[in-house]
């Protein structure tokens, strides 16, 4: 196991809150704990977090994300500049590299659902289709786990388009 790999999934158990941990056997990809902390009862936005380990001899890319709790779904990246501002924007994929984890955690790389179209309760179980560009589209089940103020991206606004992006 490479040094990488183990710091991976070590990031992974951490994802595992106080809720049982679950994870998911696809192809060469294992999926670990999806979750989303519960956003508050009037929320139109949630986080959504997991780790994606690659067994494989080849890499494999997260390229799309569906839930039909959202009107939309899709992958963010957060980064904070050198004055520590902090911002999110779309991203049009994710590399997982072989033998390497993949961590979408609060703070990097995450999946945002807008547009809520139910409350999602802590110990809910709700089905999100994500699309791999060679494992192709894998419906897993994401945790509602305990809220956490530090995870709660239910009150995140709409990053603004930036100039040249293509969408």
């Amino acid at each position: 196991m490479t040094f990488t790999r183990l710091l991976g999934l070590t990031a992974a158990l951490f994802l595992a809150t106080s809720a049982a941990a679950h994870e998911l056997k696809v192809g060469t990809l294992d999926i670990i704990h999806p979750n989303i902390p519960q956003p508050a009862a009037n929320a139109m936005a949630a986080g959504g977090y997991l780790a994606i380990s690659n067994d494989g001899p080849a890499a494999d890319r997260l390229i799309g994300v569906r839930a039909s709790f959202a009107e939309e779904a899709s992958i963010h990246e957060s980064k904070t500049d050198a004055e520590g501002v902090t911002s999110m924007s779309p991203v049009d994929a994710i590399e997982i590299p072989p033998g390497d984890t993949a961590v979408l955690e609060r703070g990097g790389y995450h999946i945002m659902f807008m547009g809520l179209s139910q409350p999602l309760k802590e110990g809910d179980m709700v089905p999100v289709t994500l699309i791999f560009e060679k494992a192709g589209e894998v419906t897993v089940d994401f945790m509602v786990d305990p809220a956490n103020v530090d995870a709660d991206h239910s009150q995140h606004m709409m990053p603004m388009p930036s100039e040249g992006s293509g969408g």
